[in-house]
């Protein structure tokens, strides 16, 4: 780094590089913690094993906790945690509102939508459908709808401005959650199961979910990434920005469709979880300025890095059970959210 680099420049990088080397540490560490301790050496050898460093294993009940149970678990934690930092702060730069979030479009209420018509009709077939094999396709399904029709009523995107996809994301989200509501009054039998599916859970993550939802993360959060640049220059404003050469409508429109499609895969899998999509992106623009070309990147590690440890904290807090995800982000997100409604009350974002 030369002499001449500017300091905001050299904290970015600070930034990147420590939110990388947390992330090692963190996903390190969430393998010896759990409800069964471990010692570094097990959790090494199994480690070794499964990548062919070494050719001994450990025994297999410690290889089924290690390979089988956390290491997906803390994989998956961490390619969610990306995505939906990502995704929020792609909305942020694209309806330039930092309090949006991946949900902003209805993507939360078509989901919970997919996923109750699921619970509560596919586990009543007799025909050997099964519920936890069809639960995240409708879930993926009915956030596209939802964002769809969130496009169409906002005057099919190309034709609308920021404000007026919101407003109609609210709409679509409303109308999407009273038809969810009238499902689940139908089938009370299946409300506690409904419920944790709209918390959140990691409890049931595997290699199979891992590569599924691993090609979307991958092209989603690095199209996003990529369209930095032109989330800083649509921050001036939509005429500044057509001004300045910005094809403004083309931005939006990928950008929307890439974080929505990104953000549908992931919560198809794991349910909704709350606030990460908020409060990452708002933290690291407290670090390293608002700049989304340094605002991203930053997202994809520190993203991972937070849901690793609020999965940790969710498995093991209690003896014999766990925490909703869900829960644990929300206790860490709402009073972040506040502090975010404060400092923008006072016209300082």
């Amino acid at each position: 780094m030369s002499p001449s680099t500017p300091p905001s420049y050299r904290r970015y990088l600070t930034v990147l590089v420590g939110s990388a080397a947390v992330l090692v540490i963190v996903g390190t560490a969430a393998l010896f913690l759990g409800p069964s301790s471990l010692r570094w050496t097990t959790v090494l050898g199994d480690i070794g094993g499964h990548l062919g460093l070494v050719h001994q294993r450990t025994n297999p009940t410690f290889d089924t906790i290690i390979w089988t149970l956390r290491a997906p678990r803390i994989v998956l934690a961490a390619l969610v945690g990306a995505m939906l930092a990502v995704a929020g702060g792609s909305y942020q730069g694209v309806f330039r509102n930092p309090l949006a979030d991946p949900y902003l479009l209805g993507i939360a209420a078509g989901a919970g939508l997919g996923a109750t018509i699921a619970i509560v009709n596919i586990s009543h077939v007799s025909n050997g459908l099964s519920t936890p094999t069809w639960t995240p396709w409708l879930a993926f399904a009915g956030a596209l709808v939802a964002v769809a029709l969130t496009w169409t009523m906002g005057g099919r995107g190309l034709r609308s401005n920021a404000s007026t996809l919101v407003l109609a994301g609210v709409a679509v989200s409303s109308l999407l959650t009273s038809a969810q509501t009238f499902l689940q009054q139908g089938s009370s039998n299946t409300i506690t199961q409904v419920y944790r599916w709209l918390l959140g859970s990691l409890d049931s993550a595997t290699w199979s979910e891992v590569t599924l939802i691993l090609p979307y993360v991958i092209i989603c959060v690095a199209i996003c990434v990529s369209a930095g640049r032109a989330l800083d220059v649509l921050s001036v404003g939509d005429v500044e920005s057509r001004a300045l050469g910005l094809p403004v409508r083309r931005v939006r429109l990928v950008v929307v469709i890439v974080s929505s499609l990104g953000t549908a895969a992931v919560v198809s899998v794991v349910g909704l979880i709350g606030f990460v999509g908020i409060i990452v992106p708002h933290l690291i623009r407290l670090v390293v300025g608002t700049s989304y070309r340094r605002i991203l990147p930053v997202c994809v590690t520190f993203g991972a890095a937070f849901l690793i440890v609020a999965d940790t904290v969710a498995r093991s807090s209690l003896s014999g059970g766990e925490i909703p995800i869900g829960v644990v982000t929300a206790l860490v997100g709402a009073p972040v959210f506040v502090l975010v409604l404060n400092v923008s009350r006072r016209g300082t974002i």
